[in-house]
Formats: C-alpha cells, structure tokens, sequence
C-alpha cells in the first residue's frame, strides 16, 4: 500500500455524491468555500445510478409496452410487439443514467469542486483518510458533510446472490423473469413489482403488514391494489419471508402466515424491506459524532452533529430517506458552514410511488391533522370529471385537499392518478406558502390540464364547485 507522506489541507470536504453530498458541495463552492467531495463508487451516488433514475426508466419502458399492446380505445391496433430487454437496459443505463451522472461530474467541476476517489474513514475529529485500492491518503479539514447515504438490508434467510436480489439487482436484470416473487410492499418493492407486471412478468408481493404501500391513504392504496390485480399481481398480505433456497434455474421461498408455511418458486426473488445507513464503517466514534441505536447521526436543525464543524444529511440522518429531502438539507448545511441564518424547517416534503396509478403526498393527511388536534375540511375531486385526464383515458384516482375547516388555510393534499408526481408540486408550494383554499381558488388554471383538478378540488372545499 502506497501512503501519502503529509496529511493534505481540506477547507471544506463532502463525503458521498449522491443527490445530498453533491448538492452540497456545489452550493457550498457557489457560495465562496473551497470544497472537495469524496466518492468510493459513482459520482450521483445511488439515485442517479441504481435507484430513483433508473428505476423511473424502467417505469416508463413498461409503460410503453402496456401502451402498445392496449390501445384500441384509440382505434389503434398493434401486432407482433415484442421487448428487446438488452436494448431496453442499454438505453436505461447509457441515454439515462449515464447521461445524468456525467453531467453531475460536469457539474461539480464547473464548480471547481476537487473530486477525491476512495472510501474515506475519519481518523479524529479534523483528520480523515481516503483509501483507494492500494493507495492511501491522510486529509485534514476544517469541515466535514456526511452524504454517505444507505443501502439495502439483507434479511435472514435471504442472502444476495444470483436469484436472491436486491433493488440494484432488480433495476440490472439481463431478462425479464417468467415469475418473480417481491419482499417488501414498500416504495421500491411496489414500483420494481409495478415494471415487471407491466412488462409481463408474474408477480407475487409479500408484505409482512396488512397492506402494501402504508404510507399512504387506504383509497389511494386500493387504486393500485386494483391495477395490480388486472395484471394478475399475487398480493400476500400478513406473510412473513422465511427462506429462500437457490435452484438450478430458480429459487423457492418460503413464507408464514399464522405459523403456517407455503413455498412458491420464481426465477428470482427480489428483497426490498428497507434500507440501512451507511455509518458503522465511517470511525464516527473516533471523530466524536454522536448516533443512534440504529446508526442515525443525531443532528441540530442546520445539520450539524455533536462536532460543531461535521454536519450530516441525507439517510444517514433521522427522517424520511427521501433524495429530494437531502438535496434540501444539503443547501441549509452548506449554507450554515458559510455563516448564514439558516435551518432547517420540513413544512412540507412531498413524497411520491410511482405506481400505476401515481400516489402523491405532501404536507398532512386528515388522520394527521385530526391527532393534532385540528379541525379539518377535506374535499376530493376525481380525475373522471377533468377534461384532460379524460382525454388521456387516465381517469382513476383524485386529488384530496386537506385544510382547517375555520381559516381555509391549506395543510396537505394527497394526489392519487395520472401526472401525480408532477400535480404534487403546487400544493406543496402552497402548504410551504401557507396559503389558503382561496388562494388556489382563484389561481387561473391552464385548461385542459390535469392541474385544474386541484381548483376545482379548492372550489369544492369553498361549497362552489363547478365541474362536480
């Protein structure tokens, strides 16, 4: 192994880039500081590389399949559709991910931000060391953001192999399975359940809950519950995974319900029950850094941890492990070290499945606001009476408005239907303004679009609704 002689001088270092660590570092070079950013893997982390991006195109290749082989409300017939999965993998990975990744690096060197390649261990609280391969450097710093973020978790009985996958195994498939059993009616699972399904693959889900998705409302739920069950989509709800054996051209899982045993048998089984912080191998119990039970770095509201100049975003934090949210808590920890007035203040972080139907979610739900104690007024419009998503045959689901009943004012809202992810935009916007039901009541639409749902879901909630 090669060491370097001298610690090298670091002003501000970001260890990780993902959609946090490389935020971080932009905006804190944008903002006059000398930045490095240390990265083991691949530049934009795992989003842009085996999560959030390639998953969205794998999305919309099924979605493209299903379209051609289903349009004859349109009067358009197609015959002999077939599926080049190799094409299909190749233009995810080169036209996309690729794409994205290279331009973040781009990015972040029209920042001048010094990109440092290894796996970085902190040796105190002012000093780290980057090990790559054979060679080794010594770092000090003046500050430090972790962005390390997280990673799958392996469960008993499952361990990753060729037929037992994880999501990055899921996304990176050579084939599309005959049959595919999924652990995990979460985000990723129901997603990653949701592509294959559409690209014709048999497929099983096993939650361990009484429902998929329970992050969510249980009428937006039933939407997808209901998509699933037409592309003949196995839902086993209150199943416990046991056991996953490796056969010669498959694999057999074992599962439980009320002490009872069943094996079915796929070409794959893809585990996704949650994800763990990248922490346990950082020496944060050499630099002084405080955490949780479960790994978490324990943080302030500007991002900083127990060390006044290591800060902390991302998974690796308490809260959602969304990338959106430590894209966020980058800019306020970047910010912070640059002396600003800054904290962080989550009024309303939207969060998105993108299922079939999309769900949508940003601010509070009625059952939430209710245990606050506060008195609600609720209005749901459906996509069946909004001309655009008529015209789209998209017409399942709606968007819910959740307000104080007294002052009108908005505190949540919930999109369940075609464009959710996008719809979800303004009224987090307007939670985060702390705008009223009024406000987007007389907020002109563009018609036909599917965002005139959400004035006719406010007129709704004003007793004056025009199209319902």
């Amino acid at each position: 192994m090669v060491v370097g002689d001298l610690a090298l001088e670091l002003e501000t270092v970001v260890i990780g880039s993902g959609p946090g660590g490389y935020v971080a570092a932009i905006r804190a070079a944008q903002l006059g500081q000398k930045v490095a950013i240390i990265e083991k893997e691949f530049i934009g982390g795992v989003c842009l590389n085996v999560g959030c991006i390639p998953s969205k195109a794998l999305i919309n290749a099924g979605h493209r399949y299903q379209e051609a082989l289903h349009s004859e409300p349109f009067g358009i017939t197609t015959k002999g559709v077939t599926i080049d999965f190799t094409k299909t993998q190749a233009w995810k990975d080169n036209e996309v991910v690729k794409k994205l990744t290279s331009g973040v690096e781009m990015l972040l060197k029209k920042n001048k931000v010094e990109i440092i390649r290894g796996t970085a261990f902190f040796n105190d609280t002012h000093q780290l060391r980057v090990v790559n391969g054979d060679d080794a450097q010594s770092y000090t710093f003046k500050n430090a953001i972790i962005a390390t973020g997280s990673r799958p978790i392996e469960i008993k009985g499952f361990k990753y192999g060729k037929r037992v996958l994880d999501s990055t195994g899921g996304l990176n498939l050579k084939e599309i399975p005959k049959k595919l059993v999924v652990i995990g009616g979460g985000y990723i699972g129901s997603e990653l359940a949701g592509v294959y399904a559409n690209l014709g693959t048999e497929v099983t889900i096993l939650e361990g809950s009484p429902s998929i998705l329970p992050q969510f409302d249980k009428d937006m739920i039933k939407l997808v519950e209901n998509e699933f069950a037409k592309k003949h989509v196995s839902i086993v709800t209150n199943a416990m995974a046991k056991e996953a054996k490796e056969l010669d051209n498959g694999v057999a899982v074992t599962y439980e319900i009320d002490g009872k045993p069943t094996t079915i048998e796929a070409d794959y089984v893809l585990v996704t029950v949650g994800r763990r912080p990248n922490t346990d191998d950082l020496g944060l119990v050499v630099a002084n850094v405080e955490t949780t039970d479960r790994g978490l770095i324990v943080v302030d509201k500007q991002g900083r941890t127990s060390q006044e100049h290591i800060f902390a975003i991302g998974d690796v934090v308490p809260g959602a492990a969304l990338a959106h949210k430590a894209s966020y808590e980058a800019k306020i920890a970047a910010e912070a070290i640059s002396g600003e007035n800054v904290e962080i203040d989550y009024v309303a972080i939207p969060a998105v499945c993108f299922t079939d139907p999309e769900l949508a979610t940003v601010g509070l739900t009625e059952k939430e606001a209710k245990e606050q104690g506060l008195t609600v007024k609720v209005s749901k419009f459906p996509f069946g009476a909004n001309g655009r998503a008529l015209s789209l045959n998209a017409t399942e689901g709606f968007v819910r408005l959740v307000s104080e009943k007294d002052s009108g004012l908005l505190l949540g809202g919930q999109v369940a239907g075609v464009g959710a992810s996008d719809i979800i935009a303004e009224i987090g916007l307007a939670v985060e303004a702390r705008m009223n039901i009024e406000d987007l009541s007389l907020t002109i639409h563009a018609h036909p679009t599917l965002s005139e749902t959400i004035m006719d879901a406010s007129e709704l909630s004003l007793g004056l609704p025009i199209h319902i």
